[in-house]
């Protein structure tokens, strides 16, 4: 009798699981996985933490911050001016050129003791104006627009420099300060909101559009006028997700139904007064002229209807072609919510991997600073002329003192020893990129950990097949479990992501040196390269989460874990495609439902004047905080989402080795009656599980 032969496909992907008659559930004694590579992160953590202690005993982050004269001496800083900690401008409305977040402000700049408080000067009392003046002329005695301001406005300290106080802009009524049309300039633009916008702009290499600048003004102007609104928004936002996630403990399938018919409705009637509105304002704007506010308005409502229209074919498309698969993903999330529902607390415990996620980020950031200022001051020579670059040799890359500089030569009457910049060492490039290496392990280390942790709940959750036996301690002990045991498997997944991400870095990085020679291969070449590493940053994060649940349920080290969820998956790639990504989607449209709820009762406040005791006559354009409460909304909903996520992850996961470990006959089904009843599967001589 010839034996069966296996096919070549089913022996390449593995064996399926074979029952064990002792396993039941997560693995209880387990030993230490990847401790090389552990021992290997704790090198580098030791190592960053090293560099960072290097970094805050040589660096001085106040060489950045501090600002410097037109002579190029560091207020506070350096010789003569170590008692003038503060910066002040003769000419504020210089200041306004879109060079000057990159060239400096194009007015001589003097180091003071203090800013003018209280002093208004217009040019007739030399002698309020000599504490302003420039230490030529203590030297010349000679009080002129050379030496000395012309005029100044009380002003305060921001950032050490002196800032005309916007508080007190109605004493700019005085038009003695400035002649003409100046003083409208000045009331515009030392307003901090446009100086904000109009550098954010210039920042972005933004076209100068006056129009566009006003916009942006007014929007700013919106957002610090009705902060506190939206932080109530926001407030309100959250306790709506809170709700809507303890509803689905209850009533998942109903909850999951009502997203979608709600998100159909929601961009239906989206759609439909965004049209109404569009044709109000396109009327407005026709009759009224070339109005630039409601040529926004115009503009705005035509951009929202497409958005809205194109999202719901897309939704409507999708919903047609997987209504079939729907019921069992609604299926496979009234798993998630029951187990969920037996572990509170894990809805709250991402706000853990979120905290030590903002600690990461904080200590990369300040050794990077710190790190960007070891090193010497180097100053240089400026406004050098030909004549004096002839006469004594100077050039704008010539190393300065400012400490013993002196002109003895009258062709460089006007030569600065300015300060140009840190002259950090050889190895600093070397030691930043281990500072961006080490944030973008520790930062997926850290989301890997959350991840595992949770696996581990959610894997004891399915395997006990009396739910009141789940130990009260569940989270907690998942947690300790993955701090004891599987510290180097988490080390492992996530410096593979981390060399990924380093990898397209670089790639950003040669693509900006690479773009002044303007080679279309090149550019080809590298648009490729960039799309390729960013499919296989998102296939490994693929990888390494379904590794982290195996790990959770077996104990096995990375590679045996990632090497066992991938053939598993395989075995089943049409239920992973048609089932566990229509719940990824069905969480989509839960998100977009609670999103866009908010959204609309934020713009009955914001945008209409439905509500009589909300007064919106400040703002400009009301939908301005409705979309930020909203974005926000998205926000905190894909917090809370992402447990039920890896709920469903992992109890899928589960079911599929559950579907290929037991039968149902002398080997019984961990799965609930529900999953069996849609799966077609039943304890011939056990009862399935109870959900208690």
């Amino acid at each position: 009798m010839m034996a069966r032969q296996v096919p070549e496909a089913e022996e390449n992907l593995g064996h399926k699981i074979q029952y064990d008659p002792i396993f039941d559930g997560p693995l209880k004694r387990r030993s230490c996985t990847d401790v090389i590579c552990l021992l290997f992160f704790l090198v580098f953590i030791v190592g960053w933490a090293a560099i960072g202690f290097w970094a805050v005993k040589e660096g001085d982050p106040s060489t950045l911050l501090t600002p410097s004269d037109s002579s190029g001496l560091r207020c506070g800083l350096d010789p003569l001016v170590e008692h003038k900690p503060f910066l002040f401008f003769f000419d504020l409305t210089k200041c306004i050129d879109p060079s000057v977040p990159f060239l400096g402000c194009p007015t001589t700049q003097v180091c003071v003791e203090t800013c003018p408080s209280t002093t208004f000067y217009t040019g007739q009392n030399e002698t309020a104006a000599i504490p302003y003046c420039t230490y030529k002329q203590r030297a010349t005695n000679q009080y002129n627009s050379t030496y000395c301001p012309t005029w100044f406005l009380p002003s305060e300290q921001f950032f050490k420099r002196c800032i005309y106080n916007v508080a007190d802009r109605k004493r700019l009524k005085i038009a003695s300060i400035i002649e003409g049309d100046e003083i409208s300039r000045l009331k515009e633009y030392l307003d901090p909101v446009h100086l904000f916008v109009h550098n954010a702009l210039s920042l972005f290499r933004v076209k100068n559009d006056s129009n566009l600048h006003k916009v942006a003004d007014q929007v700013i102007a919106d957002i610090m006028s009705s902060w506190w609104k939206i932080l109530l928004g926001v407030g309100l936002a959250l306790v709506a997700c809170i709700i809507y996630i303890l509803m689905l403990r209850w009533v998942a399938g109903f909850m999951v139904w009502l997203s979608i018919g709600g998100v159909l409705a929601a961009l239906s009637a989206a759609s439909y007064f965004s049209y109404v509105a569009w044709q109000k304002w396109k009327k407005d704007y026709e009759t009224n002229g070339d109005v630039n506010r409601l040529k926004t308005k115009r503009d705005l409502f035509l951009g929202i209807f497409i958005i809205v229209v194109a999202f719901l074919a897309i939704i409507l498309l999708i919903l047609i072609f997987l209504r079939k698969r729907i019921v069992l993903a609604i299926a496979l999330i009234k798993e998630g919510s029951k187990a969920v529902g037996s572990v509170t607390s894990v809805l709250f415990f991402p706000i853990v991997p979120w905290l030590m996620q903002i600690a990461v980020v904080a200590y990369a950031i300040c050794v990077g600073v710190f790190l960007a200022t070891t090193g010497e001051p180097l100053y240089q020579y400026r406004q050098i002329n030909p004549e004096c670059r002839a006469a004594t040799g100077w050039t704008v890359e010539t190393a300065c003192n400012p400490n013993n500089f002196t002109i003895t030569d009258p062709t460089c009457v006007n030569a600065t020893c300015k300060f140009a910049k840190i002259a950090n060492e050889a190895y600093y490039p070397y030691l930043q990129a281990i500072n961006v290496f080490g944030f973008f392990w520790l930062a997926f280390f850290v989301s890997a950990l959350g991840q595992m942790v949770l696996a581990q709940v959610f894997a004891q959750w399915y395997w006990t097949m009396k739910k009141r036996h789940l130990p009260f301690f569940a989270l907690t002990s998942a947690f300790y479990r993955t701090i004891r045991y599987h510290l180097g498997t988490l080390a492992f997944g996530s410096l593979i992501i981390a060399i990924c991400r380093m990898i397209r870095l670089c790639l950003e990085y040669l693509d900006r040196k690479l773009k002044k020679y303007d080679n279309e291969i090149t550019k080809a070449i590298m648009c490729c390269l960039k799309c390729f590493f960013w499919c296989l940053e998102n296939f490994l994060k693929f990888i390494n989460k379904n590794a982290y649940i195996m790990c959770a349920i077996h104990g096995k080290n990375f590679c045996g874990s990632a090497k066992d969820a991938f053939m598993l998956l395989m075995r089943n790639i049409v239920r992973v495609f048609v089932l566990d990504k229509v719940t990824d989607f069905l969480f989509f449209l839960s998100k977009l439902l609670v999103t866009v709820g908010i959204g609309a009762v934020a713009y009955l406040f914001f945008a209409t004047n439905m509500i009589s005791f909300m007064d919106n006559s400040q703002l400009n354009y009301g939908e301005v905080p409705v979309i930020i409460i909203m974005i926000v909304t998205y926000l905190i909903a894909s917090l809370f989402f992402s447990v039920y996520s890896m709920a469903v992850d992992t109890l899928f996961l589960c079911f599929l080795e559950d579907s290929e470990r037991n039968n149902g006959k002398d080997k019984p089904y961990y799965m609930s009656r529900n999953l069996m009843k849609i799966f077609g599967k039943r304890n011939k001589q056990h009862e399935g599980p109870k959900i208690e």
